[in-house]
């Protein structure tokens, strides 16, 4: 267990992995799967509750005043990333099948992670306020943009998005976190002291969704009808994703003359995506037996930079303690 801490495997993405083969295994049916989806459904609610009454106002606006940042940041979420998308597509939809390049397209025009990205960036000598705005700002943004997107990029049914579904994220996600930030002065330093009970919080509905999306697909055969090829495929195409996602991150920092810990915060924000948020937007959005193909790209995309980002920020931390040793 000890090795697999330092290559970055913990034991959310265990649990993770072995949800989807619960998932795979003994999937929920009949009364247990309408009952898991009113548990999800009020855990994602107090999620984004939790997150509105810990988000504080102050360091947004503090944030943004390092607009250069900001803008890049924001520019690599929702052009740079559906732009790499697109191409991909273009390039392996033809060996990926239709559903599954449904859920690389989602993957593109998802936010940045928030809990994830600011730790790394914190690890890595970064600049967290920065990180904090940067990660905060998107994730409330993409509550409407990711859902525009989706309808502009995926001409999904009649060419956009539900009424239902814009009904669902309004009353799953936005209301939440709205009720959320309107009781933070009474409610908001509870929050920030019980920093583990916003991570089970989190954690546990990625994981109810998780359950929830790949039991879906079991019952309706999804999984059957996706070929073997096509998986393996679609690994190498996220991995690829990533990799030029983080690529461009670093060239950008090193064009627009960044200073290190700006650079660490383009990195960490501009190249992650989040599971937490993606996944409550896809079932909001798609049909409950196809969220388990949409979100297997995100959760193969979520698992790879995990690892990626640990490995990176340690070394990065390693490098910062080496350089501050002669001056000490």
């Amino acid at each position: 267990m000890k090795y697999l801490k330092r290559i970055g495997i913990d034991t959310y993405m265990l649990l993770l992995i072995a949800t989807v083969c619960l998932g795979l295994l003994l999937p929920a049916q009949g009364i247990a799967a309408a009952g898991l989806k009113h548990v999800t459904f009020w855990a994602v609610a107090l999620l984004f509750f939790l997150y509105g009454a810990k988000l504080d106002p102050s360091s947004v606006r503090a944030g943004l005043l390092n607009w250069r940042l900001q803008g890049l940041t924001f520019a690599a979420t929702y052009a740079m990333f559906p732009l790499v998308g697109l191409l991909l597509v273009w390039v392996f939809s033809p060996a990926l099948g239709a559903t599954v390049t449904l859920g690389l397209l989602f993957l593109a025009v998802l936010p940045s992670t928030v809990q994830s990205s600011i730790a790394f960036t914190s690890i890595a000598g970064g600049n967290v306020p920065a990180a904090i705005c940067a990660a905060s700002l998107s994730n409330i943004v993409g509550v409407a943009l990711t859902p525009a997107l989706v309808a502009l990029m995926l001409h999904q049914g009649d060419g956009g998005v539900s009424f239902d579904s814009i009904v669902k994220i309004g009353t799953q996600i936005l209301l939440p976190f709205v009720l959320g930030q309107l009781v933070r002065p009474w409610v908001g330093d509870f929050v920030k002291r019980h920093k583990l009970l916003t991570m089970v919080v989190d954690r546990g509905s990625i994981l109810l969704i998780v359950y929830s999306a790949f039991s879906a697909g079991t019952v309706s055969g999804l999984w059957q009808r996706i070929p073997t090829a096509s998986l393996i495929m679609l690994v190498l195409v996220v991995l690829v994703f990533l990799a030029i996602a983080m690529l461009l991150m670093v060239g950008a920092g090193k064009l627009f003359g960044l200073p290190y810990p700006d650079r660490a915060v383009l990195f960490y924000c501009g190249s992650t995506k989040s599971l937490a948020s993606g996944l409550p937007i896809a079932t909001a959005l798609f049909a409950a037996d196809q969220v388990g193909a949409i979100v297997l790209p995100v959760m193969i995309y979520h698992m790879s930079q995990l690892l990626v980002c640990a490995f990176v920020s340690q070394k990065a931390a390693r490098r910062e303690q080496a350089e501050a040793v002669p001056a000490s």
